[in-house]
């Protein structure tokens, strides 16, 4: 009998060793298969690519940290950088760098074009996602081809943590004729508050000065969107 019980004690903690460093749940191979790649959220999508956990880490738990890297990194990402991430070896990190920059070359070939509302929001959503608010914006050219989209900031988006200088530093150096900003709200609530409408007149004053146009300012979740320019409010 106690030997009976000293063999469940050794399985039990076998299996709990297991689920801390477990593969992707199986549902989300299942979801992917049945409703394809664009219904995963980008920790989702992260969980399938690095494959396993580590001893004392879920997979779960290292893609929402690598994920929360990526999004405050902003800028071009390297294997070192991603190194920084406690417990992100060489291998996974080279591996997600790898597949960043494979994208980068072969899914967007060519500059896609925003006429719509909707079509921003299909470069946005899968921000929505997000437990802080994140200030986006999207350089367009003189044609609205998108040249570029930069997370700006990430917290409490208020007149502080979003200035002129930060939205349009970077627009000005793609020479872009134009600038899309949006935010989510982790609320759910897409109706503007106050302050977004006050940032979004400072913006397109700004942005008049600078030349640089203010098509719209979009709020957004990970189920819909509100448009400043459809409500005509730009």
């Amino acid at each position: 009998m106690i030997k009976d019980m000293q063999k469940n004690l050794i399985i039990q903690e076998s299996l709990s060793k297991t689920c801390l460093t477990n593969n992707p749940p199986p549902r989300l191979r299942e979801k992917i298969m049945a409703q394809g790649p664009e219904q995963l959220s980008d920790q989702e999508l992260m969980c399938l690519l690095l494959g396993s956990g580590i001893k004392g880490r879920r997979v779960t738990e290292l893609a929402r940290d690598v994920v929360t890297f990526i999004d405050k990194q902003k800028n071009n990402i390297s294997p070192e950088d991603l190194l920084k991430i406690p417990g992100l070896g060489q291998a996974k990190s080279t591996l997600i760098a790898a597949c960043l920059e494979f994208s980068r070359r072969l899914l967007i070939p060519e500059r896609p074009k925003i006429i719509l509302p909707e079509s921003a929001y299909q470069y946005l959503r899968h921000y929505g996602d997000r437990k802080q608010e994140i200030f986006l914006s999207l350089s367009l050219n003189g044609a609205h081809e998108l040249i570029k989209t930069r997370i700006v900031s990430i917290g409490l988006v208020n007149r502080t943590m979003v200035h002129p200088r930060e939205v349009f530093a970077d627009p000005i150096t793609d020479r872009a004729a134009a600038v899309i900003c949006a935010h989510n709200h982790p609320s759910g609530q897409l109706q503007p508050s106050q302050e977004d409408r006050e940032i979004t007149r400072i913006l397109k004053s700004a942005g008049d000065i600078l030349g640089i146009k203010l098509l719209d300012h979009i709020i957004f979740t990970d189920k819909g969107f509100y448009s400043f320019q459809e409500h005509g409010l730009i």
